[in-house]
């Protein structure tokens, strides 16, 4: 690994850099330690830039939306963030298609959808994410999923090509999807909606948001909800019945509001944070028997893993 020259690289490729920023300002849990380069992404030709210099100096990429379901450890982060959600969030309405980049913010392509009187995506309205994480995941609220929207995904491929793909719901899982656990780049997205009424639709979308303003703690930091959802039940039911609301580990909390969400309740460490995930799984699992599946994705440093890429 060459830091000196991979530096040197962007700077001839003239993309603008952060070195050793916090990623507590780039993560809605406003955790996690500092990373030595954060890149945010000009466009599609910033990101199969910085992945070929980044694979080239065999130097770890994480690429991030909006950070709202991830976690940084507090040391550091010993390689490249690329971040998509600042620039490359543009979106168009092409008859009843709404193709939107992947940095683009879910409610934000909601709004657009709505405006021209598209139904399909009010279920996604309020979830606190971008575009391509939403894909990476097959994100869902109010029994919808982004895979009964999305047709056409445009991404680059592990060794940098920029593909097109049509998806079928086959395509996708319970929070997974085919770019799951790869490092395929999610670039841009089409979703193929259906006429309707736009008062409908609007009303339909701010139920949906009161309903989460109602039920959920988002006067706090959080990752939105910590566990999957285990067959057969509810995790926030099952954290409930463990008596664990408000249980905290330092400043990290299970919110009293909803049991699905761990807050930043005051000032919390990622190592607090993880150590109440931890703490939360182990009585779930002794007292009812559900072992519960994390969400968050926790950044590791695959360098100090032993593991090159």
């Amino acid at each position: 690994m060459n830091k000196e020259k991979f530096e040197r690289h962007l700077i001839q490729n003239q993309i603008p850099f952060f070195k050793d920023k916090s990623m507590s300002e780039y993560t809605t849990l406003e955790l996690g330690g500092v990373a030595w380069y954060v890149i945010e992404a000009q466009d599609v030709s910033c990101v199969v830039t910085v992945k070929k210099l980044a694979d080239e100096a065999n130097m770890q990429l994480i690429i991030l939306g909006n950070g709202s379901n991830v976690l940084f450890r507090d040391k550091i982060f010993e390689g490249v963030v690329l971040v998509l959600a600042k620039q490359l969030n543009q979106i168009e309405v092409i008859g009843n298609s709404v193709i939107a980049e992947a940095g683009a913010s879910l409610k934000q392509v909601c709004e657009v959808a709505c405006k021209n009187s598209l139904t399909g995506l009010e279920f996604a309205y309020g979830i606190p994410g971008t575009v391509g994480g939403a894909v990476y995941m097959n994100a869902g609220a109010f029994e919808g999923e982004v895979k009964d929207a999305v047709k056409e995904i445009d991404y680059l491929d592990e060794d940098g090509n920029l593909k097109n793909i049509h998806v079928q719901p086959k395509d996708f899982a319970y929070r997974k999807s085919i770019f799951t656990n790869t490092e395929k780049v999610i670039l841009k997205v089409r979703f193929e909606l259906l006429q309707g009424d736009y008062k409908t639709i609007r009303e339909l979308m701010d139920r949906r948001l009161q309903r989460r303003i109602d039920m959920q703690p988002l006067e706090y930091p959080s990752a939105g909800s910590v566990f999957k959802r285990p067959e057969g039940n509810y995790a926030s039911a099952l954290i409930d019945q463990c008596g664990l609301k408000g249980k905290m580990c330092g400043g990290a909390m299970v919110s009293k509001k909803h049991a699905g969400f761990l807050i930043n309740y005051d000032h919390a460490s990622s190592n607090d944070f993880i150590e109440l995930i931890e703490y939360v799984r182990k009585d779930v699992l002794e007292k009812t028997g559900y072992d519960l599946e994390c969400e968050v994705k926790i950044i590791e440093n695959k360098r100090a893993l032993g593991i090159k890429k």
